[in-house]
Parts: structure tokens; C-alpha cells; sequence
């Protein structure tokens, strides 16, 4: 996969539908991701606006939604965007690129980002991880999760549809240090072996970080 963006955008846009068909309803069967985002809402309460980054049809907002928290979704895919808004008419949902926010500095309470982080190759992860600590205010909080190992997964097909996606694995104490060496201040690393039979057999990592 080329490291230009818009290409995530592209790929994703043919399979929308069926990603949100998927993974809308999700959080029904984690348990321990609705207590990650219920402990996420009371850190982030009162701080601003809150961002579901790379929110596909916009599950994560919903949630946040529903917690009162002024939560709006961002994603790269503009089909993802639309069935975000065709799924939530009460939420904002943007197009836009984590790499390079259209938003002013300090101006964010949090950000979700679930597994978003993926399909950023190592070499960027810093700078994007920057970005994301520049448009939170200080004391505004991050919620990273990602799929743990050190590889890169390719998909070719996804549900009987033809994609190009690289899956990118990182391991955890790999992350922290980026994150430490984007600015940010780790509070909790946690780590979960997949829910069987709901998600995909990877295990996974959640770290809550904040901008001092």
C-alpha cells in the first residue's frame, strides 16, 4: 500500500456499507471496550469537543453520544461519512485526514482512536501522533487501541469485495515509546485476547494517554 492516504480513503469507500453493517452494533458484545469508553467519558467531561477518529459508520460517537459527550467522527473515506451521518443525523461527522487536522490548536477535549492508528506506517506514526497531541487541549486525553504484534497484515478481499489495505501490528511497549516521543503522557496500558467469535483472533491493546 502507497503511504499517500488518500488511497485508505479510496479502499474504504467500496466496502462501507458492509463495514457498517458489521461493526455498528459492536459494542453490544465488548464488555470491556463499554468500560474504556464509560471511564473515557468522565475523563474527557467538560473539556471540549471529542473526537471519534477514523469513526467508520460512527459507533464510538454514538456511544460517547449517548454519555452526553460533545463527540463529532472523522474519517478518511467520504462513503464511510455518509453512512456515519445516514446512521447518527445527530452527530457531526467530517472528511478528514488524522495526518493533517483541519483544527486549531488546543481546541479538542479527547480523542477515540480506535484503531485507526493501523494504517499508519512506523516511520509516520510520531508525526501523526503529534498532530494528534497539537489540536487537544492540555489535559485533554487520547484512548489509543491497535492490534498487537510486529507485522504487517495485507488484505486483498474483504467480504467478497477486492480492497488494498495494509494492516499494521505494533508492539505495545513499541507504541508507549512513540507516544512519549510525541509529547503525550501515558496514565494505562492495557492489553485483552480477542473476544471469540465477535472480532477478528488478534490480541489488542488499549493505552490512555494525555497531553500534559
Amino acid at each position: 500500500m502507497s503511504d499517500n492516504n488518500d488511497e485508505i480513503g479510496v479502499d474504504y469507500d467500496p466496502i462501507a456499507e458492509e463495514y457498517a453493517e458489521t461493526f455498528f452494533n459492536e459494542l453490544e458484545h465488548k464488555p470491556l471496550d463499554r468500560q474504556f469508553l464509560d471511564r473515557f467519558a468522565g475523563l474527557v467531561s467538560g473539556l471540549g469537543p471529542v473526537c471519534d477518529l477514523g469513526c467508520g459508520p460512527g459507533q464510538i460517537a454514538r456511544y460517547l453520544k449517548d454519555k452526553d459527550i460533545p463527540a463529532f467522527g472523522l474519517d478518511l473515506s467520504v462513503k464511510m461519512v455518509e453512512k456515519a451521518r445516514q446512521l447518527n443525523p445527530d452527530i457531526e461527522f467530517i472528511q478528514g485526514d488524522m495526518t493533517a487536522l483541519e483544527a486549531e490548536d488546543d481546541s479538542w477535549g479527547g480523542i477515540a482512536a480506535f484503531y485507526v492508528i493501523i494504517h499508519i506506517p512506523h516511520a509516520r506514526v510520531v508525526d501523526t501522533l503529534r498532530e494528534l497531541r497539537r489540536v487537544l487541549v492540555p489535559g485533554g486525553w487520547l484512548l489509543l487501541t491497535f492490534h498487537i504484534g510486529d507485522e504487517t497484515l495485507h488484505l486483498d478481499e474483504w467480504q467478497k469485495k477486492p480492497v488494498d489495505l495494509d494492516i499494521i501490528l505494533f508492539p505495545t511497549a513499541q507504541m508507549e515509546a512513540y507516544l512519549i516521543e510525541a509529547g503525550f503522557e501515558i496514565v494505562e496500558t492495557i492489553e485483552r485476547d480477542p473476544y471469540k467469535g465477535v472480532e477478528d483472533e488478534s490480541r489488542r491493546a488499549y493505552i490512555f494517554a494525555q497531553k500534559p
